[in-house]
């Protein structure tokens, strides 16, 4: 599935569900389905897609985004906790593109904050400072 250039996703969420119908172990479906239901607000049912295709299985580099994806879904519906777990599962996986560590970190700082844990929140602003200081690789790499 692809953004235009006005940033919706070609292909509407109905005709993205006929190929689910079809093809009811396609992840990568139920992964578009819930981007144009996110795009549209419809974070629950983005959510359930998410979490459909994370259970059928997505390639390393889409599990990554989709995590992240329904971690932002789950702030807008108020699942604090739910979020808490999938940026910190995206942590725990250590991508190697260092710029979706440091959003990760940021992100679960953000909701550590909101449920009021200051302490976890300065140590993740901290991660992810330390992240964007120890490394000026170009291409957002982490060396190792």
């Amino acid at each position: 599935m692809m953004k235009d250039a006005m940033g919706g996703y070609r292909g509407t969420a109905r005709e993205i569900s006929r190929i689910i119908v079809a093809h009811p172990d396609n992840a990568d479906a139920y992964c578009n389905r819930a981007n144009v239901r996110s795009s549209s607000g419809d974070y629950a049912g983005a959510i359930e897609d998410y979490t459909m295709a994370l259970t059928i299985g997505l390639r390393f580099r889409e599990a990554i985004t989709a995590y992240g994806n329904r971690g932002i879904a789950r702030v807008n519906v108020g699942e604090m906790y739910g979020a808490l777990e999938d940026f910190s599962e995206i942590i725990k996986k250590k991508p190697g593109n260092r710029r979706l560590l440091y959003a990760a970190y940021n992100s679960r700082a953000s909701v550590k904050e909101q449920i009021g844990d200051k302490e976890g929140a300065a140590d993740d602003r901290m991660q992810s400072s330390m992240l964007s200081l120890n490394n000026n690789n170009s291409r957002g790499e982490i060396n190792h």
